[in-house]
């Protein structure tokens, strides 16, 4: 079920709210858009409620002007799970998404979030690691010029921000960071020093797979998170 969360006048977000379960699951999309992590909506909601929204300027989707940092993005979803009254939560996010949930975590005063999964995520500034936005090859399809256009406004110049490192230190929920070994957007090295800023996180490579390893490498993929929330 898709149904239309209005936080604010003027911002309407699409949330797909589906399956069921005790566990809740929120899923945010990277910059290739909600596509991006329907593998992952699909793995969990036999077995949990999976909330999943469309950030506000991907797929289609009006935001508004003053809406425009990743802040606004981690405040309204953490209302969302007070709204919903979601405790135990599972955040699982990709790329782009992983910077919104990072700053949930930091965020998160009323300890909704319990377990954190980030695959390839962006976020903090990491020294001779800067975020390499993909190039597809001449002649073949890439990101839609809208999504990369918000992504851009969500995230400023440097695709990165420089105090976020630091903050994650106060992060005491267990955290899994994924990584596919081949990815060129941000590189596994880069992801290591991502783990490193969480009190408790364990990172993982993905052998074979770039920067959606979801997505290039399911099988792998998801017994790494399987296995992670197995021991919750």
């Amino acid at each position: 079920m898709t149904r239309t969360l209005r936080p604010h006048p003027g911002l309407d977000i699409p949330l797909v709210d589906t399956g069921r379960g005790e566990r809740t699951v929120l899923v945010l999309h990277g910059g290739g858009g909600p596509d991006g992590v329907a593998g992952v909506v699909e793995h969990f909601a036999p077995h949990a409620r999976v909330l999943a929204p469309t950030h506000p300027g991907w797929a289609g989707t009006p935001r508004p002007d003053w809406f425009s940092g990743v802040d606004d993005l981690a405040v309204t979803y953490l209302d969302l799970l007070d709204d919903e009254d979601a405790t135990d939560v599972v955040v699982v996010a990709s790329s782009f998404g992983g910077w919104v949930a990072a700053e949930m975590a930091v965020r998160d005063r009323g300890h909704r979030i319990a377990r954190l999964v980030v695959l390839d995520g962006i976020g903090p500034a990491v020294d001779g690691h800067p975020v390499r936005m993909p190039q597809p090859p001449p002649g073949a399809p890439g990101p839609d010029p809208a999504d990369m256009a918000a992504l851009r406004t969500y995230a400023g110049p440097e695709v990165a921000d420089p105090k976020l490192l630091r903050r994650l230190a106060r992060v005491r929920v267990p955290a899994l960071l994924i990584w596919g070994e081949d990815d060129v957007v941000v590189p596994p090295a880069f992801g290591k020093a991502y783990a490193g800023g969480f009190a408790d996180a364990r990172f993982e490579v993905v052998a074979g797979a770039g920067h959606v390893p979801h997505v290039q490498a399911p099988g792998e993929t998801f017994t790494l998170i399987d296995e992670f929330l197995a021991k919750a």
